[in-house]
């Protein structure tokens, strides 16, 4: 067993990670539940042979995926920042993928110098449902969904906005505030994928969200009574969330990121309508 101590930081280690969140219980290290966080914070403690607490840009849910969360940890040692990659790689389960690791200054932070997140949610919309999309998407064919009616939805909540309608109970945060820099809603064949980028996200805000934007989508709902929900913060009006297997961390911006695009900025494949080879 690791030591639970931990001699004087080198250096600071930066990675971007990517995992199905399947068969997890969310990102968050929990005392009886498998987490994305205690699995890599094992595999370094392995390595190192201490602990050590590895600082997350953000949490998810249970069963939730992530395409490039990024996080980072404290390493003294001979192994070189842009090796850890290859390394925790080989302690790691399946369901976990360090795409890259790097070297960052004492004064850059995975969550605090994060100047956006990005999450896409894809819904899948055919009558019959499919195997190979079941784990990354909602299967929802009760009603026709309009992708327009949500792009309508969607644009108003663009800008700085008190979001507290989508606000779970649980949250440590203080306030509700919430600045949207981008919400876009695209329709291929029967795949419905709808992208949210913001400074930071409320606690199970995008899935609150997502389950009235179906709503919407499929006429239950009209834009003025969902608009009207948000802006008067009618918390008790919004009763169901889309299910996690839809949900997945695209990317985390910073202004200074060891990474080049390539290992970041677009790592989730399209589920998209091809009917010919």
């Amino acid at each position: 067993m690791p030591e639970n101590r931990q001699p004087t930081p080198s250096y600071r280690v930066a990675l971007v990670i990517q995992y199905i969140g399947t068969r997890f219980h969310g990102w968050q290290r929990q005392s009886s539940q498998r987490t994305v966080q205690e699995e890599i914070e094992t595999a370094i403690a392995a390595v190192l042979g201490y602990h050590v607490t590895l600082h997350g840009a953000g949490r998810t849910d249970a069963g939730v995926h992530a395409a490039a969360q990024v996080a980072h940890f404290e390493a003294t040692g001979l192994i070189p920042a842009h090796k850890w990659s290859t390394v925790l790689n080989s302690y790691l389960p399946p369901d976990i993928l360090i795409r890259a690791s790097a070297g960052v200054n004492d004064r850059w932070h995975a969550r605090f110098s994060a100047a956006y997140r990005r999450y896409r949610y894809t819904i899948y919309t055919e009558d019959r449902p499919n195997l190979f999309v079941k784990p990354f998407s909602w299967h929802y064919y009760y009603a026709p969904l309009d992708e327009t009616l949500i792009q309508a939805a969607l644009t108003p909540l663009l800008g700085k906005h008190h979001l507290a309608a989508f606000h779970r109970a649980g949250s440590k945060r203080s306030h509700s505030w919430v600045e949207v820099q981008a919400a876009d809603c695209r329709r291929n064949g029967p795949f419905i994928h709808i992208e949210i980028q913001a400074d930071g996200f409320l606690y199970g805000m995008v899935r609150l969200l997502l389950g009235m934007l179906v709503q919407v989508g499929s006429q239950q709902m009209s834009l003025a009574n969902f608009k009207e929900i948000w802006q008067e913060q009618q918390r008790e009006k919004v009763k169901y969330a889309a299910p996690p297997q839809g949900l997945c961390l695209l990317r985390v911006g910073y202004d200074d990121f060891p990474f080049p695009p390539d290992i970041w900025y677009d790592t989730m494949p399209h589920l998209v309508f091809s009917p010919h080879f």
